[in-house]
């Protein structure tokens, strides 16, 4: 098994999202981006083409590509400010999410955030899932780190790297979506569930 990190180990965890925009910029994004959502909720992930966000936006596609890159662009940056707000609440907030509780209860607390952030935005995430297959969406990375802290300070003898990444995957956004639309699981069942698991981890 992997040892536990001393402290410090990790470093500072990377701020999730882009650097922000200048108030012109930024309101041509959010005309965009709001635009992107509208569609999302009407079409679905499958449905939300570059053609059909450019129509509803009142922009021509080359524009969504100049400032987004792709499809999948456009989509990391609805998720950003989601992700950002959350990254702040589980690094800076009060506890249990915050800083001050024991472990497995900010453990608790991340993935009830977690799942709260993917279910208010699941057809957005299913489609980062989609395009994205061949690596993970941005921000990742700072959610696996923050989740390998908590399992090392609470189970040291636990591989955190590994630990971390099988809890990550049980909330992802594919197994949501089967437990909520195809076998009608309420957020409270697999709240207690994700609950129940991480009560199972060995205490220090």
């Amino acid at each position: 098994m992997t040892p536990p990190p001393p402290d410090g180990a990790f470093g500072e965890l990377p701020v999730i999202g882009a650097p922000r925009e200048r108030a012109d910029a930024a309101a041509n994004r959010k005309r965009i981006l709001e635009a992107a959502l509208r569609v999302l909720a009407e079409h679905g992930a499958d449905g939300a083409s570059i053609d059909t966000i450019a129509q509803e936006a009142g922009v021509g596609k080359g524009t969504i590509f100049r400032r987004f890159g792709d499809r999948s662009g456009l989509f990391q940056a609805l998720i950003d400010e989601d992700l950002r707000r959350f990254q702040d609440e589980f690094m800076f907030g009060p506890p249990p999410l915050g800083p001050g509780a024991p472990p497995a209860d900010r453990l608790v607390a991340f993935f009830e955030g977690l799942i709260d952030v993917q279910e208010s935005r699941l057809e957005l995430m299913l489609a980062l899932e989609r395009d994205r297959w061949k690596s993970p969406m941005g921000g990742y990375v700072t959610l696996s780190l923050h989740v390998e802290r908590l399992v090392a300070e609470l189970s040291p003898a636990l591989d955190a790297p590994v630990t971390a990444q099988l809890l990550l995957n049980a909330v992802n956004p594919l197994l949501l979506r089967y437990l909520r639309r195809e076998v009608g699981v309420d957020l409270a069942t697999i709240k207690d569930s994700m609950r129940s698991l991480i009560v199972g981890l060995p205490a220090a």
